[in-house]
């Protein structure tokens, strides 16, 4: 039976190259006998409707060409499903290719993966009808990217660096409540991640060797330091440095609800809403197409 793939696509990804980059992908995945399809949305609402309708239509694939965010657009709508996710990115984090082994320098590269077809089931986080791949931010960091965000340069690494160095100039610590797997807890901290996978901002590995296939998700608190501390603490994170400061804790559970005044989160680089949230890990809920060695 021929394969049959959808190309979901940012047209703006790939720093104005996406076009190119869309068409030389669709000929490497032709030349495999697949028929492919392209889902160019008008907007996240739109290319998402289009993924749905494909999915229901009975595609075996859906590949996302673009960043972070276009992955965050597919898995809202194959998380539960049985179709498989394929992933090229474009973007300047990368962060939930960089997990599953996937190549973020090479699209054909990418391609190839899904040529392969070997597929990986992983958890994916949910909180209300939203899932998430990659990482739930609920404090410091959600404020950063939310400033990253709003910046229209510098790109890739440096921008979540000079959004980390703005913010922290007037940052607090949060006055949490968790309530993790049916404990309450009250905590302060600086930072709050919720991770499913490892990285986010493009590489920051806030939860490094996250595992997203244990069932569980990794809640990732750095407890109250000095600003100066912080700021000399955070820029370790991509050399996952933190992971030995006294002030940093690791908390792997299945069902997390947190709440703290005026903090509105960020899953997968996305605005979520705010606290409180009630997050939960659902087991094998995605099916990715990796390399066969991840």
């Amino acid at each position: 039976m021929t394969r049959q793939i959808a190309l979901l696509a940012n047209p703006t990804a790939g720093r104005g190259t996406a076009d190119q980059i869309l068409a030389a992908v669709t000929d490497r995945l032709s030349a495999s006998g697949a028929l492919v399809e392209h889902l160019i949305g008008d907007d996240a609402e739109h290319a998402l409707e289009l993924t749905r309708k494909a999915a229901a239509e009975g595609v075996d694939t859906v590949v996302s060409l673009g960043g972070d965010g276009m992955v965050h657009v597919a898995v809202q709508a194959l998380a539960e499903t049985e179709v498989s996710l394929g992933v090229v990115p474009l973007g300047t984090g990368n962060d939930f290719a960089r997990a599953l082994g996937i190549p973020t320098g090479d699209p054909l590269a990418a391609a190839d993966v899904v040529v392969g077809d070997h597929v990986r089931r992983i958890d994916l986080g949910r909180s209300d009808d939203t899932w998430f791949a990659t990482v739930l931010a609920a404090g410091f960091d959600a404020a950063v990217n939310e400033r990253a965000n709003a910046m229209r340069w510098p790109h890739g690494d440096l921008r979540y660096t000079l959004a980390a160095l703005s913010v922290i100039r007037g940052w607090k610590p949060v006055p949490y409540r968790l309530e993790i797997d049916g404990a309450v807890r009250q905590q302060e901290a600086m930072l709050l991640a919720i991770a499913n996978t490892e990285s986010y901002g493009g590489g920051l590995r806030i939860a490094a060797d996250c595992d997203p296939s244990d069932g569980l998700l990794d809640a990732i608190l750095i407890k109250p330091v000095s600003r100066l501390e912080f700021l000399r603490v955070f820029p370790g994170v991509r050399q996952a440095k933190h992971l030995t400061h006294p002030a940093f804790e690791r908390i792997r559970a299945r069902r997390i609800t947190v709440s703290a005044p005026g903090v509105i989160a960020y899953s997968d680089g996305e605005p979520l809403g705010p606290l409180p949230l009630e997050v939960e890990c659902v087991p094998s809920a995605l099916g990715v197409l990796v390399p066969p060695r991840s």
